[in-house]
């Protein structure tokens, strides 16, 4: 009995105490964004089969310290003000864009924005950067 009481008395403590707690940034809540463009996703096996190969681009939607740790080979570093001019002229070409990891969703909206400008054969590797180090798979450095 003792020990029931102990933990109902727990309970209520963390409850209590929890409710001055805020969670993300303490911003008021908004609906996530909606998108007109359905995004299409990449797997890092097909992705790495696309290295190197013409008409294929990569783009690291990432910070530029974690650019500098490693980036997929031939990727071009996107997280710039004048990121439209690094896109191609070419509206068709292959994209990829790529970020962190899951949790990350700037490349999402990097290639929403991308779709939005009429490109037509646009990627995002959910996996990120750090997925396809955890696999092993080759990287370069600046």
């Amino acid at each position: 009995m003792k020990k029931a009481l102990g933990q109902i008395l727990v309970t209520f403590t963390l409850l209590a105490s929890s409710a001055h707690c805020l969670a993300g940034g303490g911003s008021d809540m908004a609906p996530a964004p909606r998108y007109e463009h359905q995004l299409h996703t990449i797997s890092m096996r097909e992705a790495e089969s696309l290295i190197g190969k013409e008409g294929v681009y990569f783009y690291d939607v990432n910070t530029l310290e974690l650019w500098a740790e490693g980036f997929i080979p031939g990727a071009i570093y996107f997280n710039v003000k004048d990121w439209k001019k690094l896109l191609p002229a070419n509206k068709d070409a292959l994209m990829v864009f790529y970020c962190a990891n899951r949790l990350c969703n700037a490349s999402e909206v990097a290639a929403h924005h991308t779709m939005k400008m009429g490109y037509t054969n646009v990627r995002q590797m959910p996996d990120g950067i750090y997925g396809w180090r955890l696999s092993n798979r080759v990287t370069e450095r600046p």
